[in-house]
């Protein structure tokens, strides 16, 4: 796990960011920025979401602008174009219609397609923000998962939580940080989830409840490198530090470390957060993919600066 920073560079560096403008990360990214050695000058361009537009003159590739977060938001000089950033980062989307996230990715995949460098590509991002999507392409690529269980009526449902022994997780097919989660072992509770998924229209994530030593692993991938903590949670069986889970420095296995490297390889990402349950039976168990993995925690256990390792990650690729 090199963690080596080289020390020149010959260009500088724009990074434009698409995510929140007061946000941990993007104050994280614009410090680490400021700090960068002079023979690596790196801005950090804060990107609206929400002013994404794509131009086509009907001849060669479209350009996909938006306006810069800082300053006046009124301002028409903040008009930018992704292709005027060296790399485009993409830490967050707003919520929106179905139709606004779908042109907000298609407008990504143009970018894309034009030259711009996205991290991580739309591609990648569109699979692993399906808990069930990114599993099956997991278990394609010959990596073990839990047995799960994807459906959309309570009908459904119920069987498939009988055939997983009456106890089971719950999860919203879209979501992070552990938000939405349900262990359910009771019958009528069964049927009430089910019943209220059903009834919002909600597609309903069924996983086998796996036993553990009581805590899971977060392998946070970044090009090559890989950074690994334990998370432990004494009184939740759920582990994310959102919820109160410590991070941990956690060396990994030869069979963990090979798990992220295939895991990243499959949905094509840069950086990508890698979930592992290591059960008590003495598998590792892979829970789910993050496109847009958070560093805090990671970097906090293992005092590592990952917002500057990232910045100089994207400067090697410029040379």
């Amino acid at each position: 796990m090199n963690r080596g920073l080289p020390a020149t560079s010959d260009r500088a560096l724009k990074v434009g960011v698409l995510g929140s403008p007061t946000g941990w990360y993007m104050r994280d990214l614009q410090r680490a920025a400021s700090e960068m050695p002079a023979c690596r000058p790196t801005t950090i361009e804060s990107l609206s979401f929400q002013k994404l537009s794509v131009w086509s003159t009907g001849l060669g590739l479209p350009r996909a602008t938006t306006w810069s977060q800082t300053g006046d938001s009124t301002d028409e000089s903040k008009a930018i174009g992704l292709s005027d950033c060296d790399t485009v980062l993409v830490r967050s989307m707003p919520l929106g219609s179905v139709e606004q996230i779908v042109f907000r990715m298609n407008a990504l995949h143009a970018a894309q397609a034009s030259g711009v460098p996205i991290l991580n590509p739309p591609r990648c991002l569109e699979m692993a923000i399906d808990k069930w999507l990114t599993l099956d392409i997991a278990q394609r690529a010959g990596i073990q998962t839990p047995r799960t269980i994807c459906c959309q009526t309570r009908e459904d449902a119920l069987q498939a939580w009988e055939s997983l022994g009456g106890d089971c997780i719950v999860k919203p097919i879209f979501g992070g940080e552990g938000r939405g989660i349900v262990r359910v072992t009771d019958s009528d509770m069964a049927w009430r989830v089910f019943s209220t998924l059903e009834q919002l229209q909600s597609v309903i994530y069924i996983q086998e409840f796996l036993e553990s030593e009581g805590y899971d692993l977060r392998l946070l991938v970044v090009g090559e490198e890989l950074f690994c903590v334990r998370r432990e949670n004494h009184g939740d069986w759920r582990s994310n530090v959102s919820r109160g889970g410590k991070a941990i420095s956690h060396e990994p296995t030869f069979e963990q470390i090979s798990i992220a490297f295939r895991a990243c390889k499959a949905i094509g990402g840069w950086m990508i957060g890698v979930d592992i349950l290591p059960t008590r039976d003495g598998r590792n168990i892979l829970l789910e993919l993050n496109a847009v993995p958070g560093w805090r925690a990671t970097a906090g256990a293992l005092q590592v600066d990952m917002a500057q390792l990232m910045l100089h990650r994207l400067h090697d690729g410029l040379e």
